[in-house]
């Protein structure tokens, strides 16, 4: 009996069930698996719009936010006023005060600049230099911003900035320009070096690591190319549903796919190639060996990307705008992913044979697995030690959690420290007070339409000089005089905890209070939106958490036909959780001297963490639940499983998180420390949960694990393992 036709050995004979019948027709069907892939990317690429971004935080927020009601109060009440688009920021290039030269010099640059009739700039304005005479600042007018626009107004932006720099060439003054589209454009420049930076990154990492592994270049690139054309079906795919719900994506979301889509379906290919290679070795030809392994590994390959699109799509729940969206972009990527790694990879590979690993002979030796064997054995005899100590060790990375304070600077902290806009923000606060960069403002409406009463106004600017505020400045009127306007100096960075601690508390607290009868009182500005979003994401710690958690224990319980094992495989996942939010915590703020996390990191981290980093419990319980059926013992089951799949786990991992971990090349706070975060906690799911924690747990439990399922029968005649006694194979060593 030849390699193609032999029965196969530490399996059934009959291979039965869905996968089974996709392998099938996939292997003996490769081109027109092919076809239709190649046929599917050409119409999504051509067809699909730009995807639409944003970075301005209020986009996030829902339209009911407070800031969100002042802005639009301000806009209808005082139309012809504006908050400037762009700051310019003027100071002597000797750094020395202004000279009183220097004053006119500023005004006959702004002149000449707004001469040029730049498209989108309507009016540039000279202030008045600083008291401190360190810096005098412009202030440019631009139409409000926003997504149609941005790309015209973020060039208008780049120009204008030329011109201004030729303009001050030798004047002895030095120049530079923040603000919203300033920041706008240095983001969208960051992003695009970042995202280049990440993607290769990302290919070189997951190159080297598959060549390390498998020896093999075809195996090394297989990845690369196939994902490469997966990503622009996902891509299209998520453009298309962006664009037809009128959602945004941050401005981030695009390294975040590359890592996602690279380091998600590296790991489903490494999940298949490591069956297929089990087969070959245990005798069977190529493709009866990529039916085998499609058939066995497709479920928890299925199984896991369910989980990470349940992970992700809760997100629609979030208040928070860039939640909302970035759920189903990843979503999407992921399911795009798995789609290419049950059809696409089995069909290319099923054509190449084992000639995907040439020139590499290892594949058809059985590996020692000399270290992973000796994890398994300890695993399988002393399951308790194992795990309190794994349990042990995520308990006390997990305290670094107490000391988490969250930031919402989410401007500063998505993009570099270097960026103009930052550069120039930091020189402008030399010589203004720390809230005057961003002042806010505080709007009076009267409800009935009927005038303000002058004393009134008065007695309420007195009410708003709380604690935490520096200034107040005089009331300004609408022509109709039902609303007037407030400026609002803080004591403290527009960004800073203290400032929105002052917004969300005394300041808000007193204008509502001091709102005369038939008035009401919108607080509004840059550090309001910090303060809602502040708001907005305790809403949705409190709902999106529990019920992907919730959703994801389903799932497990579908897959693994127990009531039982979700429960502890869910629990090791949220001492993942903590233990990773709880690193990130120490090197970040406690070490790294930041003043805290940006925000959204705790979501970001469960999310991936719950998601990925289940893949590998998933794939772990899969072969524990495998070992079970084949009439193992509790113990003997976790020892084979931690030796078979171990490989499999880390590899996966190593190359996941190093993908993830990419992110921090991308040369923004925001990025840094999720890249860190995801690396770190996918590296705790594979070799912490996945390698000790929940086998361990498995072999304690015992049988009972896997109540009400079978998966604790044994559903054929106990054989020896084709793992412990490999036959079949002529070049096999007996």
């Amino acid at each position: 009996m030849n390699s193609t036709t032999q029965p196969l050995r530490g399996v059934n004979a009959a291979e039965r069930g869905f996968f089974a019948a996709l392998g099938r027709f996939v292997v003996h069907r490769p081109w027109w698996v092919i076809a239709a892939w190649v046929l599917l990317a050409a119409v999504v690429v051509l067809t699909a719009p730009a995807l639409p971004k944003t970075t301005d935080q209020s986009d996030a927020l829902p339209r009911d936010s407070e800031s969100i009601q002042a802005a639009q109060v301000g806009q209808q009440a005082f139309p012809t006023e504006f908050t400037p688009s762009m700051i310019i920021v003027f100071q002597r290039a000797d750094d020395k005060p202004l000279a009183p030269g220097d004053s006119a010099k500023v005004t006959d640059i702004v002149r000449a600049v707004d001469a040029k009739h730049i498209g989108n700039v309507e009016q540039i304005l000279a202030g008045s230099p600083a008291p401190n005479g360190s810096v005098q600042i412009g202030a440019v007018k631009m139409p409000e911003i926003n997504q149609s626009n941005l790309t015209d107004l973020t060039a208008a932006a780049k120009q204008l900035r030329a011109e201004l720099k030729s303009a001050a060439a030798s004047t002895g003054l030095k120049v530079g320009t923040t603000g919203s589209v300033a920041q706008q454009l240095d983001m969208q420049e960051s992003s695009t070096n970042g995202d280049a930076l990440v993607l290769l990154a990302t290919v070189l990492l997951i190159l080297v690591l598959l060549l390390v592994i498998f020896r093999s270049p075809i195996i090394a690139l297989l990845p690369i190319v196939l994902i490469g054309i997966v990503s622009q079906v996902a891509n299209g795919l998520i453009a298309h549903v962006v664009k037809a719900f009128g959602l945004k994506t941050d401005a981030s979301i695009a390294s975040m796919l590359i890592v996602v889509l690279f380091g998600v379906g590296t790991d489903y290919i490494l999940f298949l190639m490591f069956r297929f290679r089990e087969r070959l070795r245990a005798g069977d030809g190529p493709k009866q060996a990529m039916v085998t392994a499609v058939s066995r590994v497709g479920e928890a390959i299925t199984t896991a990307a369910v989980v990470v699109m349940i992970a992700f799509a809760a997100m629609t729940l979030s208040s928070f705008g860039f939640f909302r969206s970035m759920g189903p972009a990843l979503a999407i990527a992921v399911g795009v992913t798995l789609l290419a790694g049950i059809t696409l990879v089995p069909a290319v590979v099923s054509l190449m044979g084992s000639k995907v690993f040439w020139p590499s002979k290892s594949w058809r030796r059985e590996p020692k697995a000399a270290r992973f064997g000796a994890v398994g054995r300890v695993v399988g005899r002393r399951p308790a030690l194992v795990a309190v100590v794994s349990g042990a060790v995520m308990v006390a990375l997990g305290v670094g959690m107490v000391s988490l304070n969250p930031t919402f600077d989410l401007s500063s902290g998505s993009m570099p420290a270097t960026a103009e806009s930052q550069v120039a923000l930091k020189d402008l606060k030399k010589g203004m007070p720390a809230g005057a960069t961003s002042p806010t403002n505080v709007y009076l409406r009267a409800e009935n339409g009927q005038r303000l009463d002058e004393a009134a106004l008065s007695r309420f600017a007195a009410k708003l000089k709380v604690d935490g505020v520096s200034q107040v400045s005089p009331p300004t009127q609408n022509g109709d005089h039902n609303t007037a306007s407030f400026s609002v100096a803080l004591g403290s960075s527009p960004e800073s905890d203290a400032a929105i601690d002052t917004v969300d508390g005394p300041l808000r607290d007193a204008a509502h209070a001091a709102a005369p009868p038939g008035t009401k009182a919108f607080v509004g500005g840059e550090t309001a939106v910090y303060a809602d979003v502040k708001e907005t994401m305790h809403r949705d710690y409190l709902l999106v958490f529990p019920v992907a958690a919730l959703l994801i224990m389903l799932l497990l319980g579908l897959m693994l036909r127990s009531v039982v094992s979700p429960w502890y495989v869910m629990a090791s996942v949220g001492l993942g959780f903590a233990a990773t939010l709880g690193a990130t915590t120490l090197v970040f703020q406690v070490f790294g001297g930041q003043p805290g996390l940006i925000f959204m990191i705790p979501l970001i981290i469960y999310m991936f963490v719950v998601a990925l980093g289940t893949d590998y419990n998933i794939l772990m319980m899969a072969r524990l639940r495998e070992e079970a059926k084949e009439g193992r013992s509790p113990r003997e089951a976790a020892a084979l499983a931690v030796r078979h799949t171990g490989p499999t786990i880390a590899a996966a991992g190593v190359i996941l998180a190093g993908s993830l971990g990419a992110l921090m090349l991308a040369g923004n706070t925001m990025l840094a420390e999720m890249g860190f975060a995801l690396a770190f906690g996918i590296l705790v799911a594979a070799f912490v949960m996945a390698m000790f924690f929940v086998p361990s747990l498995t072999a304690l439990i015992g049988r009972a694990a896997w109540w009400p399922g079978r998966g604790h029968r044994t559903e054929e005649p106990k054989t020896v393992p084709n793992e412990l006694q490999p036959v079949g194979a002529p070049w096999r060593r007996r």
